[in-house]
């Protein structure tokens, strides 16, 4: 076997697919599949059920999955140690941001990671929070820029980079928009337009009406900013929003502040703790690019 072999089943193994692994390793879906095939023939099980539309893995394939990580881990430590030695940075960097995300500062260190960085192959991968943060746990993801209502999720280490209050956004003909701020209570007698679980801003909203024992009623929910907004321009309920992500949309939509949440949503980036130099150089260019101040 070789780590080839070994980084196309565990891309199978976590895409749970063989159309979408092929996507991610870069190479046809026959190829993907030929050499799991020649993995199975020479460990002598099969790895994969592909009786189903989604792939899963068999007893051998559970048994093999932390190993084949395990090796390809240490194929890219050995790379790493010598970078480090040679003042190199080079290898995969998988960069994950929350679903949505139109932050400039973070566009911007990426674009200066790559200009500084030609050697490495960035990838990027989109998602909620909580998933992010699991990615990064497990080592799917490097490192990833979430929505939070904790600085730090357990385990990892993590950059803060903006911290602001919520708001709630309305059009000028509601009969909140006159209003000059609003309690959470208040806010929460009528119906709220919000992000879902698993998101950093939903995440500081559950948390505020759980400390007022708060029941909301949430009817519609979106991953993106602008779509809350364009929602509750049509009357549809109050958005809750970041005080950025609001002050992007008060041509159309009255923005009010909530007096009692103090709980703020945090933007911050999270790795582990053993970051590879990748990381570091890109948490360099992070903090330049937000106004960060301070070594990595």
């Amino acid at each position: 076997m070789d780590l080839r072999q070994l980084e196309y089943f565990v891309a199978v193994a976590e895409e749970r697919n063989f159309t979408r692994a092929a996507e991610r390793v870069h190479i046809s879906q026959s190829g993907v599949s030929a050499q799991i095939r020649r993995l199975e023939h020479e460990l002598g099980a099969e790895l994969f059920d592909r009786s189903a539309r989604t792939v899963t893995l068999t007893v051998a394939g559970e048994a093999a999955l932390a190993h084949a990580r395990a090796a390809l881990a240490s194929a890219e430590a050995v790379g790493r140690a010598v970078d480090e030695v040679t003042g190199l940075v080079r290898g995969r960097l998988t960069l994950g941001m929350v679903v949505g995300c139109t932050v400039t500062p973070l566009f911007d260190a990426l674009a200066a990671f790559r200009t500084a960085h030609p050697g490495v192959d960035v990838r990027l991968r989109e998602d909620n929070s909580d998933r992010l943060v699991e990615g990064v746990r497990n080592g799917t993801v490097d490192l990833a820029l979430i929505g939070a209502a904790t600085a730090t999720p357990d385990g990892l280490d993590a950059l803060t980079l903006i911290r602001e209050r919520l708001v709630a956004a309305v059009p000028p003909a509601h009969p909140l928009a006159d209003r000059d701020r609003l309690t959470l209570r208040e806010l929460t007698a009528h119906p709220l337009l919000c992000m879902p679980r698993g998101t950093g801003l939903r995440a500081v909203l559950d948390q505020a009406c759980a400390d007022q024992d708060l029941r909301p009623a949430i009817p519609l929910e979106a991953g993106a900013a602008d779509a809350l907004a364009d929602l509750a321009a049509r009357g549809l309920g109050v958005a809750v929003l970041s005080a950025s992500m609001a002050a992007a949309h008060a041509d159309r939509l009255a923005v009010l502040p909530l007096d009692d949440v103090d709980v703020p949503a945090l933007l911050a980036l999270v790795w582990r703790p053993a970051r590879h130099p990748a990381v570091h150089a890109f948490l360099t260019h992070a903090r330049r690019s937000f106004g960060v101040p301070g070594a990595p």
